[in-house]
C-alpha cells in the first residue's frame, strides 16, 4: 500500500493500520513542483504531474497496489499516478480517496475556475475509476 506523497500520507497510514497491510513509499515527490490542480491549463497540469512524481519500481513491480490520496479534483493527478504505477510494473492499482467527491466550488481557498472542471461534478465513482484507469 502506498500514498500519494504529502497529500495522502496521513490517510494512508490510517488505512494501512486498519487493513493490516504494509505502507511503503512507492512514489517519490519532487518538492520543487507546486500544486498541479491549480495550474491554468491542462497541458501545464499534465507536465507538472510528470515532473512531480517518480515511481519506485522496486516497491511496485509485480504487486497489487492500493494508492491512497486525500481527494480528486480534476482527475489529472490520479490518471497520471495510475499510469505511472502500472508502467513501473504493478499488476493492479486500486485507488482509495479520503474525502467525499468534490462536486462544487470552494470559496475558501481551493482555486477551481468552474464546477464543470471538477471530475466528480461530471462523473460518478465508477466512471471516475474507468477514466483514471484503476482496477478498483
Amino acid at each position: 500500500m502506498i500514498a500519494v506523497p504529502d497529500s495522502g500520507v496521513v490517510a494512508a497510514l490510517g488505512y494501512a493500520a486498519k487493513a493490516v497491510v504494509a505502507f511503503q513509499q512507492g512514489l517519490i515527490r519532487s518538492h520543487y513542483v507546486g500544486r498541479t490542480f491549480i495550474e491554468p491549463s491542462q497541458k501545464i497540469r499534465d507536465f507538472g504531474v510528470k515532473l512531480k512524481l517518480s515511481p519506485v519500481r522496486a516497491v511496485l513491480e509485480g504487486k497489487r497496489v492500493v494508492v491512497v490520496d486525500d481527494s480528486i479534483v480534476r482527475g489529472t493527478t490520479s490518471l497520471k499516478i495510475v499510469r505511472l504505477i502500472k508502467e513501473a510494473g504493478a499488476k493492479e492499482v486500486h485507488m482509495r480517496i479520503a474525502s467525499p467527491p468534490i462536486i462544487g466550488l470552494c470559496y475558501y481557498g481551493v482555486d477551481t475556475p468552474s464546477a464543470e472542471e471538477l471530475i466528480s461534478n461530471r462523473m460518478n465513482v465508477e466512471e471516475i475509476r474507468e477514466f483514471i484507469g484503476s482496477d478498483q
